[in-house]
């Protein structure tokens, strides 16, 4: 599983991604996080509100910081 946190490095973004790496780790996942700060890259995923998540290239979640049981949620589908 590929997972891609997007947002320019402002807070909610920063935190978004802590907590994914946390879900993550917590839970024995087997996947790659990466973070995306590029505006342009960004723009790709045709969202217009950060943060957001990328599972597999899909937007799962987008402008706004969810619970810690809503990523697990998202990431054991």
């Amino acid at each position: 599983m590929e997972i891609k946190i997007l947002g320019t490095g402002c807070t909610k973004c920063k935190d978004l991604e802590k907590l994914t790496r946390e879900v993550v780790e917590k839970n024995g996942i087997h996947a790659t996080v990466t973070k995306v700060e590029d505006i342009m890259e960004i723009m790709k995923y045709g969202i217009m509100s950060t943060p957001a998540i990328v599972i597999d290239e899909k937007v799962v979640l987008k402008g706004r910081i969810p619970s810690v049981d809503e990523i697990k949620q998202l990431l054991t589908r």
